[in-house]
């Protein structure tokens, strides 16, 4: 049903630890693209997801980061671990860059049931469905929406189809908006043809290895409002001073106040999840837990949102 689309960083990998139960219970399948050279946090995480009775998908030909040139550890530490464990399968990342023959080396690696083709900008469609052929039901294909169009898609229709959107616009801290569109995936996806979806959560798809001073702290958290057919929404809770990097504690007690401000308004459609009472604790005790931790959050609240969501049957 949800894919959630993870890049390896650090926090990333963090929240799908902590988030495991969450992810077993609500049958999500999150990707996980590693960028980090040690693969230590990623190794946490899926015994976190396996021992927690849930699924997921690691590209093993990672675009971005330290394994971009060669994922050989990558698809060694699948072959280790998890060769006799359908859990976790092997994800094939296909982009404008991929070969005829990059691709058909890639496939013939991976040939499990359940392994993944994420289509990213490859263009040769027709020739990779026909290289599939009678073992197409056995590939699930996931779909980056803006680098996919219909005319693409159909040529996988006997397999499991996955769309994953990017709803977060990144942007500069300082420039966002009180409210933004994220999307409307969770509701339209049967519609598009779709066996699930996906996004790039509260991170949005665009990589970068690391950022700079922040010049503006913001706290990005989803909802879901019913008076909008259920469409998702982010608030962004930034802080004031933003015109140098100094005192990012200051920064965040700024946004954070914001946002206990809106919770107590009580019509801001946020869900109270685990991340948002972390949140009351943070403001209660006047405490910055660092950038990285509150990215954290940030996601832990995605995942229990749509979580919420599907299990309300909301989306029935």
């Amino acid at each position: 049903m949800y894919y959630p689309y993870f890049r390896g960083k650090q926090f990333e990998l963090i929240a799908i630890r902590e988030s495991a139960e969450l992810i077993a219970s609500s049958g999500f399948v999150p990707i996980i693209e590693p960028v980090r050279e040690s693969l230590g946090g990623l190794e946490k995480a899926l015994k976190a997801i396996t021992s927690a009775g849930a699924q997921a998908v690691v590209v093993v030909n990672p675009r971005h980061g330290d394994h971009r040139e060669n994922g050989d550890s990558i698809a060694a530490l699948l072959e280790r671990d998890y060769r006799w464990n359908d859990a976790i399968r092997a994800g094939i990342l296909l982009t404008s860059e991929t070969s005829r023959a990059q691709a058909i080396e890639q496939l013939s690696k991976h040939q499990e049931q359940g392994t993944a083709l994420v289509h990213s900008g490859y263009t040769e469609a027709r020739v990779l469905s026909e290289l599939i052929g009678e073992t197409a039901s056995s590939f699930r294909n996931i779909f980056i929406d803006d680098q996919t169009n219909m005319l693409y898609r159909r040529h996988f229709s006997k397999s499991t189809r996955v769309l994953v959107g990017d709803g977060f616009v990144q942007m500069k801290n300082a420039d966002y908006q009180m409210v933004d569109m994220f999307s409307d995936l969770h509701v339209t996806y049967e519609d598009r043809g779709m066996d699930g979806y996906g996004d790039f959560l509260t991170v949005g798809d665009n990589y970068s290895e690391g950022g700079g001073p922040a010049y503006a702290v913001a706290i990005h958290l989803t909802f879901i409002d019913p008076d909008q057919d259920d469409a998702m929404f982010v608030y962004h809770f930034k802080s004031d001073t933003n015109d140098t990097p100094i005192d990012p504690a200051g920064k965040f007690s700024q946004a954070l106040d914001k946002l206990i401000l809106k919770l107590n308004e009580g019509n801001s459609n946020l869900l109270e999840t685990s991340a948002v009472k972390e949140f009351r604790d943070l403001h209660q005790r006047d405490h910055f837990p660092g950038l990285g931790y509150v990215k954290k959050l940030s996601i832990k609240h995605h995942l229990e949102t749509l979580a919420h969501y599907h299990a309300s049957g909301a989306d029935v």
